[in-house]
C-alpha cells in the first residue's frame, strides 16, 4: 500500500481545532466521541447516516456499538495521526444533531 501523502497532524494544532467539535476529544492517538440513543435501533440508524458519510468520504471510522451506545474513533492510518481528513468527518457527523459526550 503506497503512504498517504496526507500529513498527520501535530498536537497542539489537534488540541486547538478540537474546539470546532462538538463533544470529540483526543484520546490514544484518534479522535473521539460517543453518542448516546434512546435504543438499539437509533444507534444502529446513526450508524448507518455514518457510514454514508463515510463512504462519501472513502474515510471509514473504528465503530463500536454497545446497545444505546455508539464510540467512534478517527484517525488516518496511512499518515499515522489525525489528519484534515479526521477533522472533516468528525464536523460532518456533527451535522447529524445527535446526543454526545466526549470519551
Amino acid at each position: 500500500m503506497a503512504k498517504s501523502k496526507v500529513k498527520a497532524l501535530a498536537v497542539p494544532e489537534i488540541r486547538k481545532r478540537l474546539g470546532e467539535l462538538h463533544g470529540w476529544s483526543l484520546s490514544r492517538g484518534a479522535l473521539r466521541c460517543e453518542f448516546v440513543f434512546e435504543g438499539f435501533k437509533q444507534a444502529l440508524q446513526f450508524v448507518n447516516r455514518v457510514g454514508d458519510l463515510a463512504e462519501a468520504a472513502d474515510h471509514h471510522p473504528d465503530i463500536d456499538i454497545r446497545y444505546s451506545r455508539v464510540r467512534l474513533a478517527l484517525s488516518t492510518h496511512d499518515a499515522g495521526g489525525i489528519t484534515e481528513k479526521d477533522f472533516a468527518l468528525a464536523a460532518a457527523i456533527d451535522r447529524l444533531s445527535v446526543v454526545r459526550k466526549a470519551v
